[in-house]
């Protein structure tokens, strides 16, 4: 019994192009004066379901250690975002950041490949401005109405994602007062959010438990020294953490180097029993 568990978790492993629902679905969509927006649509329909890959409850609820590995950047380089498409698993989860050109043509194609995508929201990091990242960023000092106009100019940018996921915020995160607002507008609207940091001193799970918004934090920054070597110590450590934890999640950018090497793990993956799942699954698996 235990070897037929495995063969359908293997058949499951490497089935990795598996089209998404077009997006926008117009039961959890509105269109506001920035462009079209998600929303909780009837009977509580939720964009982090609709828009999500789907993950079998039978994997979910399997005892098999899991990895979800969200990659950022993408839409900002074409050539490598197209690179990332042809050559990922289909759940690898992308994050695309709100400032590259043609984004919804780009995000669709991810999609359409069977890549769940996430929404890469630019907050005040520590040190702000010399470090920016970028036009309409969230500020800790702002006042709550103009966080959340820029807020709903970064998810108007394109549709199709589950949530979002912080870009730098290391002192955003910090500050609770300019968290709680963009935190309650993000559960409004049927999304996830995934804290993409390191940084020890954050209030986002206090913030998330306030507020009802669904949370997860990541682990492993896989390609903080983007050479091949260490992404792959990383992805080791990954492993581990899977192996100790029942799931883990690791971060990168959509560099090529981290392309190239993810790929090639990937491929390894079924023999050494880690199961790949999309960033989505880790809100609905059993926690250990």
């Amino acid at each position: 019994m235990q070897q037929d568990t495995y063969r359908t978790e293997a058949a499951i492993f490497v089935s990795p192009r598996r089209a998404l629902k077009p997006a926008p679905i117009a039961a959890i969509m509105e269109v506001g004066t920035v462009g079209q927006l998600p929303r909780i649509g009837p009977g509580g329909k939720k964009a982090m379901d609709l828009y999500a890959r789907t993950t079998p409850r039978g994997l979910l609820d399997s005892e098999r250690p899991k990895i979800a590995i969200l990659l950022g950047g993408m839409g900002l380089n074409p050539k490598l975002t197209k690179q990332a498409i042809a050559d990922l698993p289909g759940d690898i989860t992308f994050a695309f950041a709100p400032y590259g050109t043609d984004l919804q043509t780009q995000v669709d194609k991810a999609r359409k490949d069977g890549h769940e995508v996430m929404l890469q929201l630019p907050m005040e990091p520590v040190g702000y401005p010399a470090t920016n990242p970028g036009p309409r960023t969230l500020l800790s000092d702002a006042e709550a109405p103009a966080n959340l106009e820029a807020l709903l100019w970064h998810m108007s940018r394109f549709t199709g994602y589950t949530g979002v996921t912080n870009y730098m915020g290391g002192k955003f995160l910090a500050e609770a007062q300019s968290l709680r607002p963009v935190a309650t507008e993000l559960k409004s609207r049927g999304l996830i959010f995934l804290e993409d940091s390191t940084v020890p001193l954050t209030v986002t799970a206090e913030t998330a438990k306030s507020t009802g918004l669904p949370l997860r934090k990541s682990q492993i920054v896989i390609d903080a020294d983007p050479n091949p070597a260490s992404i792959r110590a990383a992805l080791d450590l990954l492993e581990g953490e899977a192996r100790s934890n029942g799931f883990a999640i690791g971060t990168g950018s959509g560099l090529s180097v981290t392309i190239e090497t993810v790929a090639e793990w990937s491929k390894q993956l079924q023999e050494r029993g880690i199961l790949l799942v999309p960033v989505s699954a880790a809100y609905k698996a059993r926690r250990t």
